[in-house]
C-alpha cells in the first residue's frame, strides 16, 4: 500500500470536517439536511448551498485519488449530493399543483414552499404563515441541477421528472415581474410580509435559465426527449430588469450583501464588468465590518435591540438598528471564491486571513463557521457612536451549514484541489467576456404576388411567401401556440407553457419542426393583438427598436434572422402603392445600417447556414404530444380573429397533423364578413345620434342586470359628454346639460314592455351610415346581451356580437380611424400583450405608476409587478366607465416603457408616473396648440395615430417644442374627427431656458382649419378676457404645469428633504404632514423615502401649485446646511408660499399694477402672474420665497449678519 501523499492527508482532513459538520445532519431517508440539531426544517436554499462542499470534495477525491479507497470515497460523496438533490425534488414534486397554478397567477399563495420537513419531505407551515415565495431558492436549485448534471452526476431519472423540471423553468421564467420575499425571506425590511421585486431573485433566475437551456437532464445517456428548452426573451427580460436595478437590491434595501451571489459565484448573472465592480464596492463600503458583512442597512435580526417576541418591526424602530447590524462571515467566503475566479491572489490571501481570525476552533481540531457576530448588549451605545470599534460575540447557529460549506469549498479552491472550471462546468464565469458585433439578417417577404410586383416597380426585388417553399413562414402567435405543448404531462396534470408573448429573440431563430424549417414573423407585425401594428409608421418605429435590441442582446451562435412581411395593410389607402414609410425603411435596410444596427438584407434560403436553428424535438411524432387536446377543439388562442399567410398552406391531402393544427389556428381566425358596407355619403341624416351619454348606457346596463335605477327616459339630450367616443373632456370644466337641443336625441327601439328591443337594434345595423353608429349599437348589445349573444344578422346563425365587433375593428383599422379603433379595443377588452413586462420595466427603473385620474381613491397606485389579468382589471377599474381611457392608458404605459429602455435620461428625477395626469396634460397641450375647446382636444387626442401619440408623449417628457398641424381629411372619409399630425419644431422660436432638464416648449401653429382661439387659462374667471403681457405669457405657468403633472423634482431633492426633516418636526403640505419620524425608518437614498415624500406632494391637485411648493421646500433645504440644530416644530409650506405671493402682490401694486394682472387663481388664491414668473432674477419666485422663509423662521435663524438681500 502506497503511503498517503501530503495532499491526500489534507483532503482527508477536509473529509473529516465535512462529515462532522455537514453530513452528520443529513437525513438517511430523504437525504435532506436539517438546519441544526434543534431545527428539523430543511430550507431549499440552505440545502443547496450546504451540499456544495460535499460535491466539491467528491470531485477533489476523484481528481487526486491516491488509492482505490479514494475513488470509493468520491463515489460515496457524489451519491450524498444526488440523494439531497433528489430529496428536494421529491418535496417540490409533491406540490406540483402549486407549480401549475403559479404559472398563471404568480400569487404568493400559489408558490412552492421555502422549507420542508427534513424527515418526511412534507410541508412544515401553512401557505400564508411564511414568506414562501422565494424565486431565488427555486432558481438556485435549477442552476446547480444543471451544473451538477454537466459535471457527470445523474440526478433526474424519469421523463415525468424531466417534465416537472421543464415546468419549474416556466415557474421562474417570469421572475422579472414577480415581487417575492427574497433571499432573507422577509420582503420589505420592516418585516411586515410585503413582497418586493428583488435583484437577487431576478439575477439567480436569469443564471438558472441560461444554465439549463438545451441541457440534456439524462446527461450522456439521454436523447431529445430529456432536453430542457428555455425561451431567450425571458432570459433577456431578467437581464434588463437586473441591470436597471443594480446596485440597488430592492425598493426598501439600497444595497444587500446577498447580491454577491449574483455578481460572482455561483450565478455570474451580470455581464457588465463595470456594474459588477460598482456593486462590489458598494457592498464593501456600506456593509463590510470586522467580522463579515451586514446583510443590509438597518437589519435588526438578532441585534440586542430586536424584540424577539414578534416577527415584524414598527417602521420607526429601524433607526435603532443603525450601526449595530449583525455581521455575517459567510459573505467573506463569496469574496474568497470571487478572488479565485478572478485570479486575484491578494484578495484570496486577505479574505483567508480574515476568515482564520473569526472561525471558532474546537478541541478536536474541527473549525466551525458561526452564523453571525452581534454587538454585546452592554456595548450597544458605544458601537452606535463609533462603528466597528467594539469586539463582537458569535451568535446564531454553530456551525451555520451554508457558511461552513462555502468555507470548505473556498479552501479547496484556494489550495488548488479544485480548478474554477470544475465547480462551474457550464462556464458561467466567462459571462463578462468579450462579445463580438452582431449583424442582423433581414428577409423581406411579400404577402402576395401583387405586393411583390408593386415592390419590383420600385426596383426592390423580394420573394413572396409562396416562392420560398419548402421553407415555411408563420406569424409569431403560431409559435406561442406550439410552445404551449412543451412540458405537458398528463400523469401530473401539468399543462405546459402558459400562452405567453414570444419576443423578437425567439422569432429571430429558425425552427426545425418535424423535419420542416419554419421562420416566424415578429409579434409586432401581428395585427391580432393590439392596434399598434395597424399604424405603418409605428411598425417602422418598432422595427427600429427591435433591431437595436437584437444587436445588443443576441447571445446565441450564428446570426439573428428577422423575417419582415409586407402585407396588404402596408399599402396606401387605395391599394395602388406601398406606404411611403415602409418603402423608405426598405431603402434604409438596403444601406446596411438602420437605427444604429448593422443589417444584411437577403433571401431566407441564403441565410440558412448562418442562422441559429432550434429543433423543437418535443413536437416530434414519437414524443406523444397531442396537438389537438380533443377532436372538437379547434383553437387554443383566445384572442384570435383572422388568419396568417394563406400562401403558406399545403394541399389538404398532403397535410399531416402539424399542418392541420396550424391551419386550424389560422382558420379559427379567418375572416367572415357579415356587416353591410356603410354608406359613404355623410349628408344622410343619422338613424340616431352617435353620442350616447354615460348615464344612459349605465341605466341600460343596470336594467340588464335587473337593478332598479330611476329610469332615464329613453330619449336623452346627447349634449352630455359621452364616455367612450368623445371621451372625457380632459381639459375644461364639464359642460352642463343643455335641454334646448332636443332634436338631437337617441331613440332606442322598445318592445311591448317598454324594454330595449335588441332584435330591432340588430336590424338598425343594416341602415347605419357610419362605422361609428354600428360600433355604438354593438356596444349597447355587448352590455345588454353579452359578447356571445347570437345576433342572427340577415338570418345567419352563429354571428355573435363578439364576431361583429372583430369585423368592425378590422374595418376601422383599414380606414385608420384611431378613435374608433381604441373604442372597439376597449369594448373587446383587448390588452397589450406585453403590458405586465412594460410595467415591470418602469418599476425596475425605480419608477412607480398610477392609473386613473387623480385624486387618490380613483387613482390607483402600482408599486410592485402584478399578474397581467390583475393589471388589466385595475386599469379598467381606475378608468371608471371610460373604456377609451383604459385602452389609452395601456398604450401610454407601453410607450413609457419603450422610452425608459432607450432614453432613461428623459425620466431623471421623476419617481411616480401618473398616467391619468399625463393624458390630461396631452389633451391640454393639444387644446393650447390647436386653440380649441377641451372637448375637441380630447377627441383629437383619441384620434391621434399611435405614432403621433408616442411623439406627443416624447415632446411632453423631453420638453421639446412641437408644432401641431391640422390636415383636412378627404371628403369621403367617414370619420368626423380632424386629422392632426405632430412634428418637431426647428430651433427657431425656441427660448432655451433649462431647468432640471426641461427646455421651454413654445408652440407655433400652422393652422389651415381656423378655429376660434380660446385662452389657455383653465380658471372660469380667466376665460372672459385675455390679459396680454408679451410673447412670453404663459411660458412659466405652462412649464410648472408640465413639471407638476409629470412629477419632476430638482436633482437630489429627496435627500435634501431627509436632511431638513432631521431639523424640524415635520413639513405640512396642503394639510398633510410629512413627519420627521420617517427618517427613523428610512435611509436618505431609499426609494421608499422618496415615494413617501412624493405621496404627500401628490395630495395637491393643481400641478402648478405643487411645483411652487416644491420650489419652497427646495429653498428651505438650503437651511439644512446652516449651523442650526432646529428650525422649529411643523413647518407649513403652504403658508410660506402664500406669504411669498402676498409679498409679490404688494410689490406689483407699488408699481401701480391693476386689474387683470393682479387676478388670483380661485382654487389656490395664488396670483396667475406669480405662477408665470421665472424662478430666478430680482422678481423671480425664489426671491419672494426666500424672503417669506426668513420672515417665517426668523426666531430660529442665527441673528449674526443675516441680511435679507
Amino acid at each position: 500500500m502506497r503511503s498517503r501523499s501530503n495532499s491526500g492527508v489534507r483532503l482527508d482532513g477536509y473529509a473529516r470536517l465535512v462529515q462532522r459538520t455537514i453530513l452528520c445532519h443529513q437525513n438517511p431517508v430523504t437525504g435532506l439536511l436539517s438546519a441544526g440539531t434543534d431545527h428539523k426544517d430543511a430550507w431549499v436554499r440552505d440545502n443547496v448551498y450546504s451540499i456544495l462542499a460535499v460535491w466539491g470534495l467528491g470531485m477533489a477525491y476523484r481528481k487526486n485519488a491516491d488509492r482505490d479507497e479514494d475513488k470509493a470515497k468520491a463515489y460515496e460523496l457524489e451519491q450524498n449530493v444526488v440523494k439531497l438533490m433528489r430529496g428536494l425534488l421529491q418535496c417540490m414534486m409533491r406540490q406540483v399543483d402549486k407549480v401549475e397554478k403559479f404559472k398563471c397567477t404568480q400569487s404568493t399563495k400559489d408558490c412552492l414552499h421555502a422549507k420542508y420537513n427534513s424527515a418526511t419531505c412534507a410541508t412544515v407551515v401553512g401557505d400564508d404563515q411564511w414568506g414562501h415565495l422565494q424565486v431565488d431558492a427555486t432558481s438556485l436549485y435549477l442552476l446547480f441541477l444543471a451544473q451538477m448534471t454537466a459535471s457527470g452526476l445523474r440526478i433526474i431519472f424519469t421523463l415525468d421528472e424531466v417534465a416537472f423540471i421543464q415546468n419549474l423553468v416556466f415557474y421562474i421564467e417570469a421572475a422579472y415581474k414577480v415581487a417575492d420575499y427574497g433571499i432573507w425571506e422577509r420582503g420589505d425590511k420592516t418585516n411586515q410580509g410585503i413582497p418586493e421585486l428583488n435583484a437577487s431573485s431576478v439575477g439567480m433566475a436569469k443564471a438558472a435559465l441560461e444554465a439549463i437551456d438545451e441541457l440534456d437532464l439524462f446527461g450522456a445517456h439521454g436523447g431529445h426527449k430529456s432536453v430542457i428548452h428555455v425561451l431567450p426573451d425571458e432570459v433577456e427580460h431578467c437581464q434588463s430588469i437586473l441591470y436597471s436595478m443594480l446596485p440597488r437590491a430592492s425598493t426598501s434595501k439600497e444595497i444587500d450583501a446577498g447580491l454577491l451571489s449574483i455578481i460572482s459565484y455561483p450565478a455570474f448573472a451580470v455581464e457588465d464588468v463595470n456594474l459588477v465592480n460598482v456593486t462590489k464596492s458598494e457592498i464593501i463600503s456600506k456593509l463590510q465590518g470586522r467580522y463579515g458583512c451586514c446583510r443590509f442597512l438597518r437589519d435588526g435580526y438578532k441585534t440586542p435591540r430586536e424584540d424577539p417576541s414578534r416577527l415584524h418591526y414598527d417602521p420607526a424602530e429601524l433607526k435603532l438598528f443603525e450601526n449595530i447590524e449583525c455581521e455575517w462571515p459567510v459573505f467573506w467566503t463569496y469574496f474568497l471564491i470571487d478572488g479565485v475566479f478572478n485570479e486575484d491572489k491578494i484578495q484570496v490571501e486577505e479574505y483567508r486571513e480574515a476568515l482564520e481570525g473569526i472561525l471558532i476552533r474546537e478541541k478536536n481540531g474541527i473549525v466551525l463557521m458561526p452564523e453571525l457576530y452581534a454587538v454585546p448588549p452592554e456595548k450597544v451605545d458605544e458601537e452606535y457612536e463609533n462603528p466597528h470599534s467594539v469586539d463582537r460575540v458569535p451568535m446564531g447557529k454553530l456551525p451555520h451549514l451554508w457558511g461552513q460549506s462555502m468555507y470548505v469549498l473556498s479552501c479547496l479552491l484556494a489550495e488548488g484541489f479544485l480548478a474554477a472550471g470544475e465547480i462551474d462546468p457550464l462556464n458561467r464565469r466567462f459571462s463578462t467576456g468579450f462579445k463580438p458585433d452582431v449583424v442582423v439578417q433581414v428577409t423581406i417577404l411579400a404577402e402576395s404576388n401583387q405586393i411583390k410586383n408593386l415592390l419590383q416597380d420600385h426596383g426592390i426585388d423580394v420573394q413572396s411567401i409562396a416562392d420560398i417553399h419548402p421553407l415555411r413562414v408563420q406569424p409569431a402567435r403560431i409559435l406561442s401556440n406550439l410552445y404551449t405543448k412543451l412540458g405537458r404531462n398528463e400523469n401530473m396534470k401539468l399543462s405546459g407553457r402558459p400562452h405567453r408573448h414570444i419576443g423578437v429573440l425567439g422569432t429571430s431563430k429558425l425552427y426545425v419542426i418535424r423535419n420542416q424549417i419554419f421562420a416566424f414573423t415578429p409579434q409586432f407585425t401581428d395585427q391580432h393583438h393590439f392596434y399598434l401594428a395597424l399604424d405603418n409608421q409605428m411598425i417602422v418605429e418598432m422595427l427600429k427598436t427591435e433591431l437595436a435590441y437584437l444587436t445588443s442582446c443576441w447571445r446565441m451562435t450564428g446570426r439573428p434572422t428577422l423575417t419582415f412581411p409586407i402585407t396588404h395593410t402596408m399599402l396606401v389607402d387605395d391599394g395602388t402603392d406601398i406606404h411611403p414609410a415602409v418603402l423608405a425603411t426598405i431603402r434604409k435596410l438596403e444601406d446596411g445600417y438602420f437605427g444604429g444596427a448593422r443589417v444584411k438584407i437577403g433571401k431566407l434560403s441564403e441565410f440558412l447556414t448562418t442562422s441559429f436553428h432550434t429543433h423543437l424535438s418535443f413536437l416530434d411524432p414519437d414524443c406523444d404530444v397531442k396537438l389537438f387536446d380533443d377532436p372538437n377543439e379547434g383553437c387554443c388562442s383566445p384572442d384570435s380573429e383572422y388568419g396568417g399567410y394563406p400562401a403558406d398552406f399545403c394541399e389538404k391531402e398532403s397535410q399531416d397533423e402539424l399542418d392541420q393544427y396550424i391551419n386550424d389556428i389560422l382558420q379559427s381566425t379567418a375572416l367572415k364578413s357579415y356587416l353591410p358596407p356603410t354608406s359613404k355619403t355623410a349628408n344622410q341624416p343619422p338613424r340616431f345620434s352617435a353620442n350616447h351619454s354615460t348615464q344612459e348606457i349605465l341605466s341600460i346596463m343596470a336594467k340588464a342586470k335587473g337593478l332598479e335605477i330611476p329610469a332615464v327616459s329613453m330619449s336623452l339630450p346627447t349634449k352630455v359628454l359621452n364616455t367612450h367616443r368623445k371621451s372625457l373632456n380632459l381639459v375644461d370644466t364639464p359642460l352642463s346639460f343643455d335641454r334646448k337641443d332636443s332634436e338631437n336625441v337617441l331613440n332606442l327601439p322598445k318592445d311591448a314592455h317598454g324594454d330595449l328591443d335588441c332584435r330591432k337594434l340588430v336590424e338598425h345595423l343594416n341602415e347605419c351610415p357610419t362605422l361609428h353608429d354600428q360600433a355604438d349599437i354593438l356596444y349597447i348589445l355587448h352590455i345588454v346581451k353579452g359578447p356571445d349573444w347570437d345576433t342572427e344578422l340577415n338570418g345567419q346563425y352563429g354571428v355573435t356580437v363578439h364576431c361583429l365587433l372583430n369585423e368592425l375593428y378590422r374595418k376601422a383599422g383599414l380606414n385608420q380611424e384611431w378613435g374608433l379603433i381604441r373604442y372597439i379595443s376597449g369594448i373587446l377588452k383587448k390588452r397589450v400583450e406585453v403590458l405586465a413586462e412594460a410595467c415591470t420595466d418602469l418599476l425596475s427603473h425605480h419608477k412607480q405608476l398610477t392609473v386613473g385620474l387623480p385624486p387618490e381613491p380613483r387613482e390607483k397606485i402600482i408599486t410592485t409587478p402584478l399578474p397581467p389579468e390583475e393589471l388589466t382589471d385595475l386599469i379598467y377599474e381606475a378608468s371608471g366607465q371610460d373604456i377609451s381611457i383604459a385602452v389609452l392608458t395601456q398604450e401610454i404605459i407601453m410607450y413609457l416603457a419603450m422610452y425608459v429602455r432607450s432614453q432613461p435620461s428623459l425620466f431623471m428625477e421623476m419617481l411616480r408616473l401618473r398616467i391619468g395626469l399625463i393624458i390630461q396634460v396631452m389633451a391640454t397641450e393639444l387644446a393650447r396648440s390647436l386653440k380649441c375647446s377641451g372637448e375637441e382636444a380630447s377627441e383629437s387626442l383619441m384620434n391621434l395615430s399611435p405614432f403621433d401619440m408616442k411623439n406627443l408623449l416624447h415632446h411632453i417628457l423631453s420638453g421639446k417644442e412641437f408644432g401641431v398641424e391640422r390636415s383636412l381629411r378627404p371628403m369621403d372619409s367617414s370619420s368626423s374627427s380632424p386629422a392632426i399630425s405632430i412634428h418637431e419644431m426647428g430651433h427657431s422660436g425656441a427660448t432655451k431656458t433649462g431647468r432640471s432638464g426641461i427646455t421651454k416648449l413654445k408652440s407655433e401653429m400652422k393652422q389651415r382649419g381656423s378655429t376660434p382661439p380660446s385662452p389657455t387659462s383653465t380658471s372660469p374667471t380667466g376665460s372672459d378676457r385675455d390679459i396680454s403681457w408679451g410673447d412670453r405669457k404663459g411660458q412659466w405657468l405652462r412649464r410648472r404645469r408640465l413639471d407638476g403633472a409629470i412629477n419632476r423634482v430638482p436633482v437630489g431633492f429627496y435627500e435634501k428633504v431627509w436632511k431638513i426633516l432631521q431639523k424640524c418636526h415635520g413639513l405640512s403640505i396642503d394639510g398633510y404632514v410629512l413627519p420627521s419620524s420617517t427618517t427613523r425608518e428610512m435611509t436618505p437614498c431609499e426609494i421608499k423615502f422618496a415615494v413617501h415624500v412624493e405621496s404627500v406632494l401628490n395630495h395637491v391637485p393643481q400641478p402648478e401649485y405643487r411645483q411652487l411648493l416644491v420650489e419652497a421646500i427646495l429653498v428651505l433645504t438650503f437651511l439644512s446646511d446652516v449651523e442650526v440644530n432646529s428650525i422649529g416644530g411643523i413647518i407649513h409650506v403652504d403658508q410660506i408660499v402664500h406669504m411669498a405671493n402676498d409679498l409679490f402682490l404688494q410689490e406689483l401694486k407699488s408699481f401701480g399694477a391693476t386689474g387683470g394682472i393682479l387676478e388670483k387663481d380661485i382654487a389656490t388664491g395664488i396670483c396667475h402672474f406669480f405662477y408665470d414668473s421665472a424662478p430666478s432674477g430680482a422678481y423671480g419666485t425664489m426671491t419672494y420665497l426666500t424672503k417669506a422663509i426668513i420672515i417665517y423662521l426668523q426666531d430660529f435663524l442665527p441673528s449674526t449678519g443675516c441680511v435679507m438681500q
